[in-house]
């Protein structure tokens, strides 16, 4: 076995072929060329950007016999054996992190070295270290013999206690920029003799992230059919997608074409995309279209791609939620595209649909709805027509003072048994959805039944802006779950947090013996203009402590 892989056999040899970190460069070699040479440093920085290549270029022209310009000559005795010298100590902080480890080389730090000037100790991920080891490593690191450099490098300097960190000197080392990458990769695709194509070689400069190691890892994975690569190749292997589908994509969401954007998400969801490199290149077309606006270049409405672009941001931050990230993207799209043909290059002043419309949809209409994917938000006072009896059925909204009373109507009643029922149903209604009406599955997929009765259901989502947009699209779940079962309920979604609060007081109320009232929610909405009554009816209900009005 005499291959050598890409990112080992092309590590830099000095600094001039050290790839985007001209600071860090340029500091370095005046540290050599000034002979001022420090006791620790601190390499810090994301994988793949050059740490651990420069501490290893540093240890060897602090002990080059006559460096060039801040770089090892590669000639001398100490250059030749620097490799193999036992002078040059580098320890894997992830597996060597206990406090006798430390022990270990505080002890060997006394001893001289053995050929070369300086005895250099590389600690890799020096954010492993246990409490204890840096606590043994402290003094040393602090007045180490005159002949020992420490070198530490780690990718997250957060967890590097602030008493190490003092006592050295740090290098920030930045994301490779993707031209420097792009660069390199050429450079050593004409050394190997790699058919690759340009496209090919930005896709793998995009997908690594800013990491050199990673970029020559994936152009080594891609050669070794020793066929031509180009851009189709890396996307089918690494779960990438092309910049001009996203780009076409940007068009789908501004000009309002919910369809395909649904088919569009569904398609790379069974394709394996990775979801960051999609939402980053999302984030980044939506952003040129932003800067087009500005422009005059394109039309559009430049706030709502603003914040289209910060939500979508936002999805990142919501990962680790026990939720499929493509449910998050696809629900933070389609909340900014409108049903009734409205687009993103439309102002959001052109919606005239407010609380005081009034709004007819027959049963057909509804039908097509949940055929195309398709949801209007409607509010206040709008009504549709019931396919069964034909008669006019009132359609509400579930503002705060609705959600409060459909609460307080579920704990009138609330039963285990009709919990228990309610899941198993819930399940089979989100069966129904995959196949039938993935909008809907997309806002109920995370939905958790927390209580019900024989009417009433509260619901929730760990995912807090689903629920608004579930309680928009109550009225067509409750058709919905009246069509498939022949059961009447009515439903509301509350966050994770709202739920806990109810709970919670629903709990004391029992211990208190204090009952829960029904309340009619015709009459609930014939008080809503008068906010006196509201209130008065408010705190009968919830007690006066417990509700804000404005």
């Amino acid at each position: 076995m005499n291959y050598k892989v890409l990112y080992r056999k092309y590590r830099p040899s000095d600094f001039d072929n050290l790839v985007g970190q001209d600071y860090t460069k340029r500091m370095l070699t005046n540290v050599i060329k000034s002979g001022k040479i420090g006791h620790a440093y601190i390499f810090t920085g994301p994988r793949g950007t050059g740490k651990t290549s420069s501490a290893k270029l540093f240890a060897k022209a602090i002990n080059c016999l006559e460096p060039v310009n801040g770089n090892p000559c590669g000639k001398c005795v100490n250059c030749q054996q620097f490799n193999d010298s036992p002078d040059i100590i580098e320890i894997d902080a992830a597996s060597n992190n206990g406090v006798d480890e430390m022990r270990e080389l505080i002890d060997n730090v006394k001893l001289s070295p053995s050929s070369l000037k300086y005895k250099v100790y590389i600690i890799d991920e020096v954010h492993m270290l246990s409490q204890s080891a840096f606590n043994a490593l402290l003094l040393t690191l602090e007045e180490p013999p005159g002949h020992v450099v420490f070198i530490l490098a780690t990718t997250d300097i957060q967890n590097v206690p602030i008493t190490i960190l003092s006592r050295c000197q740090r290098f920030d080392f930045r994301p490779i920029d993707l031209k420097d990458i792009i660069s390199r990769l050429r450079f050593v695709a004409n050394e190997e003799k790699i058919d690759i194509s340009d496209d090919a070689l930005q896709e793998i400069a995009y997908i690594s992230a800013g990491g050199m190691r990673d970029a020559l890892s994936i152009l080594d994975q891609l050669a070794a059919d020793n066929e031509k690569i180009d851009v189709d190749t890396v996307i089918s292997n690494f779960g990438t997608i092309s910049t001009e589908r996203v780009r076409k994509f940007v068009n789908n969401i501004v000009n309002n074409e919910i369809i395909e954007v649904l088919n569009f998400l569904a398609d790379i969801k069974e394709k394996g995309v990775y979801y960051s490199i999609f939402l980053e290149k999302l984030i980044s077309e939506l952003r040129d279209y932003g800067v087009g606006i500005k422009l005059g270049k394109k039309d559009g409405d430049f706030e709502l791609i603003y914040d289209l672009i910060l939500d979508l941001n936002g999805c990142l931050g919501n990962i680790n939620l026990n939720v499929n990230p493509y449910t998050l993207i696809e629900i933070t799209i389609l909340k900014y595209l409108k049903s009734e043909n409205l687009s993103l290059t439309n102002k959001v002043e052109n919606n005239n649909i407010d609380n005081e419309s009034e709004i007819n949809y027959s049963s057909a209409e509804i039908e097509n709805d949940v055929k195309d994917n398709e949801h209007m938000f409607v509010s206040k006072n709008a009504e549709l027509q019931d396919g069964n009896d034909n008669k006019q059925v009132k359609r509400v909204v579930i503002n705060d003072n609705f959600l409060k009373i459909r609460i307080n109507n579920c704990f009138c009643d609330a039963k285990k048994e009709r919990k228990e029922f309610l899941s198993s149903k819930w399940q089979e209604l989100l069966d129904y959805l995959a196949v039938n009406d993935m909008y809907m599955m997309s806002l109920l997929a995370d939905c958790e039944v927390e209580a019900a009765s024989d009417t009433y259901a509260i619901i929730s989502s760990k995912v807090d802006s689903t629920n608004s947009l579930i309680n928009s699209s109550i009225n067509e779940i409750e058709t919905l779950f009246k069509n498939l079962y022949n059961i009447d309920y009515r439903f509301v979604a509350v966050t994770s947090e709202e739920w806990l609060k109810a709970k919670k007081e629903y709990i004391t109320n029992i211990k208190n013996n204090i009952s829960y009232t029904f309340i009619d929610e015709e009459y609930a909405d014939s008080l809503l203009e008068s906010s006196d009554e509201l209130e008065k009816l408010a705190n009968e209900i919830f007690g006066s402590d417990n509700i804000e009005f404005e």
